[in-house]
């Protein structure tokens, strides 16, 4: 009997997978062009280059900027950071954001995974459990690998994460600072870096992404369900903050308290894509009642147009 893991995989590879084979890899292949690690000789340097390969020595020797080249690097390394928060419960029955992050998570797994490339996953949750005991910490890691077996296994990870999750109770705000230091501090040779979360979260993430994209090249992919953006117009209700499980009963109905909500949604929007924009990442959105082919072929579109 197959497990969750391999019955939403061949959902997958069936409804996406196959749409998108040779598309996604493709966008990045050549993502690090010239920066392996095996030297093959120097050129004059041109406007647009990157400084950082200049060979100073040879430069004085000739009295003109000299660069080293480098072989293409021609397998990628990719690590998935999947934000595991409880905010990411949010949505449908079924189709809640965390329900579409497993799903990007395996599609890009089976997909980039291919061809000598090896895939890793860092699950991050403040609120991670192990038989009811905080004693796991806030990090589970799947080491990079390849192929389908592999998918699986950052599948099953996922599942026993929600597991956990679930039985464990419920976690606390994201550090979204300490999701990034923490892939940092795991990638230890250039990768792609893709970073899947709804990015509902506290403290000063900026100087981490930045210190990030020094070194990796770094893809966001922002889940969004619509009760992030917008309550509902029912009355009094009881809401719930999903990061701290804090309760409380509201007016939905209270046209000021509709306007602030509106404001501070457009506060962190703003926020977030001005961050983005600093580290130079792109963020793209996916909603949960989006489809995943749809959403997915638009960022490796969009990757191409802005190396173009």
């Amino acid at each position: 009997m197959r497990t969750a893991p391999e019955r939403l995989l061949a959902r997958l590879e069936w409804r996406v997978v196959r749409r998108l084979d040779g598309r996604l890899a493709g966008g990045y292949r050549t993502a690090h062009r010239g920066t392996g690690t095996d030297l093959v000789g120097l050129r004059e340097y041109t406007e647009g280059d990157d400084a950082r390969h200049i060979d100073w020595n040879v430069t004085a020797r000739l009295n003109e900027p000299q660069l080293r080249v480098f072989t293409e690097d021609r397998e990628l390394t990719v690590w998935l950071v999947l934000d595991r928060s409880a905010s990411m419960t949010v949505g449908p029955p079924g189709r809640g954001k965390h329900d579409v992050l497993g799903e990007l998570a395996l599609v890009l797994a089976r997909l980039l995974g291919r061809g000598g490339n090896r895939v890793g996953a860092l699950l991050y949750d403040t609120g991670l459990y192990d038989n009811g005991r905080h004693d796991t910490g806030p990090v589970r890691i799947v080491p990079p690998g390849t192929g389908r077996r592999h998918a699986l296994r950052i599948g099953a990870e996922l599942a026993r994460t929600a597991d956990a999750s679930r039985s464990g109770g419920r976690g606390s705000t994201t550090d979204l600072a300490a999701m990034l230091d923490a892939v940092a501090k795991l990638a230890r040779r250039r990768a792609l870096v893709v970073v899947i979360s709804d990015f509902i979260g506290d403290g000063d993430w900026g100087r981490s992404l930045l210190r990030l994209t020094l070194r990796h090249e770094v893809v966001a992919l922002r889940v969004v369900d619509a009760a992030d953006d917008e309550l509902p117009n029912v009355g009094l209700v009881v809401v719930e903050d999903a990061e701290t499980g804090e309760q409380l009963v509201i007016d939905s109905s209270d046209p000021l308290l509709r306007t602030r909500l509106r404001a501070r949604v457009e506060e962190r929007d703003t926020s977030l894509a001005a961050g983005m924009r600093r580290a130079g990442v792109p963020i793209h959105r996916i909603g949960t009642a989006a489809d995943l082919a749809t959403a997915l072929i638009e960022v490796v579109a969009s990757t191409q147009r802005r190396r173009a």
